[in-house]
């Protein structure tokens, strides 16, 4: 072993707005720790920050965020209203289903409604 995942990076054009968003999203709480990042702690899980870089966002993201959700109904509509958009319709597989949603800046993440998400 190398070493231990410590946060995930997302880069951005407005990292406190990113972090408000994600804040909506996951809770926790945002530690600002510079202009070019801002970091967000949720109750459980890794660190999230967000780091300013000059470039937009051009292709589909390689990396994206999975959120275990309980009703996605729920989720997707509490997503909507926090600034994320829908991508596609809602996908159901043996597996349960998930929504690829974007943040407001366009980073595509998953809600993932299935036998290993947590239930509300």
């Amino acid at each position: 072993m190398i070493g231990k995942l410590g946060e995930v990076v997302i880069d951005c054009h407005d990292p406190v707005l990113l972090a408000e968003f994600w804040q909506r999203v996951l809770g926790g709480y945002i530690v600002r720790q510079s202009h070019d990042w801002v970091a967000l702690e949720p109750p459980s899980g890794i660190t999230v920050s967000f780091q300013l870089v000059p470039e937009a966002k051009a292709v589909k993201n390689r990396v994206h965020l999975d959120v275990d959700v309980g009703d996605m109904g729920e989720a997707i509509a509490a997503a909507e209203a926090a600034g994320a958009r829908r991508l596609g319709d809602v996908v159901y597989d043996e597996l349960g289903g998930f929504q690829v949603m974007a943040d407001p800046e366009g980073n595509e993440f998953c809600l993932i409604n299935g036998p290993t998400a947590i239930t509300a």
